[in-house]
């Protein structure tokens, strides 16, 4: 099976879950295909590197969406009016004040189409008609009111944020992804765009995963900008500027309108926890198209801690996590000197997996404040009962020994998606006390300790009832560890994906050209790239290529590798391809050798949608 996924701001660049959970599903399907379609985010991720990749990952498309996208294309009288039309269409779904899915699909299939003959919107999307069109579409009857008082600035500001998010329909990825079985997108979303219009042009079954809503990430991105107070007027443009009201609400509009209708199209979703579950609910998915998928963790790295049977320190307090406001340490700390009251042997050893310089500061001026140093006698140096530091360090090389170094492992939260620190904890047998925000719930499932968040009361009694009474938090930290070892393994996570990509494989509807599933045997293709004969002229290789192309019919599924391998024409990035197979495979494979049947329309050039392109057998 060929599988088609789709990421943003991950795999194969990032590190973190974002990218570890889609190695661990690619490396344990080596029976499939798979091919990958990255969005990146900044210079500094794609230099640096990506991941080796195993061998059945065919290929990499890549394209940034942080570097400018002009590619020099001027639209013609009739296609500017197209362009118009259907960017009135999109505008109009954004800014109103009813949901309006029909104007805004409309929109954004019209802007697809008219990409996909064209090759390109950049110069359209950033002209006077499009600034013109959204200052409309603020003032129309109707509109809501926090888009109505919208000024130059603002105006401006969200074309401007607006090409780049709709850059993915510029793209010719889809036009790829027609030969793939599944579509695969690892978040919603951009990500999700250009499996949205395979879906749409040619009936590609797609899947989208959401091991944290795209929609709601937004909502807390923005909610800290100082802007967000009312009345409050950001500074317009420029890098790290606070987006104004207005901006504000308009990209909040066009997130909630893509979403919706991402989750209305896609075959199959799934969420990574009854959280996110209910967020795409409330977007309008049916229950019936939803089905969660835990995210995967391997257990292994966490075997030796989990079945130690000291437990760790008694008398130690556990923390793990990315130090920032989110994980409100500052309540930590406070519920700590709570706890130190009522015993004083106790300390808290905070571990940083990353850090927020400013909240990492004030942290420690806190705990500098609240715990002076201690000293035994008038000789000997004083220490902190809470010290930071930092994984990776002397102390703790890996997570498994910060976790193994205290017998309860507290999460403070007030914010929280799917808590990642709290399931490794249990995998590590560790007894828990966390806040009650996000999936904590769901994922402890009564082996741990609850309480209400911004609490540090309730935080500091819980703390105390568990190291108060040590049979009880092995009880709760074994039943931990076999709840994890049941829900949260990579196992779990790669057998239930490949029930999924058979289900949607098997149920899918037909595709636009006729094609259907297994229509052809495996042996028919050989995976992989190759390329003509160096001996081949050109116009008999051209000949070739047509009369295969016409034989290949509309399926065309065994000739994407090869067109692309061949250097067909593939508007999206130039192709690396290994040499030409033995001569007998490719005198007796002749299908893998075929070229699909030119789109009818130009690609778009590689200067614009791409940086890389890599062919990896």
């Amino acid at each position: 099976m060929r599988i088609g996924l789709l990421t943003e701001g991950g795999y194969p660049y990032a590190t973190g879950e974002a990218r570890l959970w889609c190695d661990r599903l690619v490396r344990g399907l080596p029976q499939h295909e798979f091919e990958l379609y990255a969005l990146s985010r900044s210079a500094e991720q794609e230099e640096r590197g990506r991941v080796v990749l195993p061998e059945h990952v065919t290929r990499v498309w890549t394209a940034p969406l942080w570097a400018p996208a002009d590619d020099g294309r001027t639209y013609s009288r009739r296609e500017r009016r197209r362009f118009a039309d259907s960017f009135k269409e999109l505008v109009r779904g954004i800014c109103a004040g009813e949901p309006a899915p029909e104007s805004f699909a409309s929109g954004l299939y019209g802007l697809a189409e008219l990409a996909r003959e064209q090759g390109g919107m950049y110069a359209a999307l950033r002209s006077e008609t499009a600034v013109r069109a959204v200052e409309s579409g603020c003032r129309a009857p109707g509109a809501r009111r926090s888009v109505q008082r919208a000024q130059v600035a603002d105006l401006l500001d969200f074309v401007d944020e607006l090409e780049r998010l709709l850059r993915p329909l510029s793209l010719d990825w889809y036009e790829d992804l027609r030969e793939v079985d599944v579509c695969h997108a690892a978040a919603g979303g951009i990500a999700a765009l250009p499996g949205l219009l395979a879906k749409r042009f040619f009936g590609v079954p797609l899947l989208v995963t959401e091991y944290g809503v795209q929609l709601r990430a937004h909502y807390l991105e923005h909610a800290a900008d100082p802007a967000a107070a009312p009345g409050a007027t950001g500074a317009a443009g420029g890098p790290g500027a606070a987006p104004r009201p207005a901006v504000r609400a308009l990209l909040a509009a066009f997130h909630m309108r893509l979403a919706t209708e991402i989750y209305a199209e896609a075959d199959l979703l799934t969420p990574g926890n009854a959280h996110a579950r209910r967020w795409q609910e409330r977007c309008g998915a049916t229950r019936d198209r939803l089905r969660t998928v835990y995210p995967g963790m391997e257990a292994d790295r966490f075997a030796t801690v989990g079945e130690d049977p000291e437990r760790g320190d008694p008398d130690t307090l556990v923390w793990v996590g990315r130090i920032e406001p989110a994980k409100d340490l500052i309540a930590l700390l406070h519920a700590f000197a709570e706890v130190r009251r009522a015993a004083p042997e106790t300390r808290l050893r905070i571990f940083a997996t990353a850090v927020v310089p400013g909240y990492l500061a004030d942290c420690r001026s806190l705990a500098a404040q609240l715990f002076p140093d201690e000293a035994a006698d008038a000789v000997t140096v004083g220490e902190n009962p809470v010290t930071f530091e930092e994984i990776g360090g002397p102390d703790a090389p890996t997570p498994a020994h910060a976790y193994g170094s205290g017998r309860v492992v507290v999460l403070s939260s007030v914010i929280e998606g799917f808590p990642i620190t709290l399931a490794e904890a249990m995998l590590c047998g560790r007894a828990t006390v966390s806040t009650d925000v996000g999936a904590v719930c769901e994922v402890i499932g009564g082996t741990g300790l609850v309480v209400p968040p911004r609490n540090p009361r309730a935080l500091a009694d819980a703390c105390l009832s568990l190291l108060r009474d040590p049979e009880r938090a092995h009880r709760l930290g074994a039943a931990a560890r076999a709840r994890a070892l049941e829900l949260f393994t990579v196992e779990q996570n790669v057998a239930a994906f490949r029930e999924i990509y058979l289900q949607l494989l098997a149920r899918g509807p037909a595709r636009a050209e006729g094609g259907v599933p297994f229509e052809q045997p495996l042996e028919a293709r050989v995976p992989g790239h190759w390329t003509s004969p160096s001996w081949a002229e050109p116009g008999a290789a051209s000949a070739a290529a047509s009369g295969a192309s016409g034989a290949s019919g509309a399926s065309g599924a065994s000739g994407a590798s090869g067109a692309s391998g061949a250097g067909a024409g593939s508007g999206s990035g130039s192709a690396e391809a290994p040499a030409p197979g033995p001569g007998p495979a490719s005198a007796k494979t002749p299908s893998a050798l075929s070229t699909p049947s030119a789109p009818s329309a130009p690609r778009t050039p590689s200067t614009t949608t791409t940086t890389a392109t890599e062919a990896t057998v």
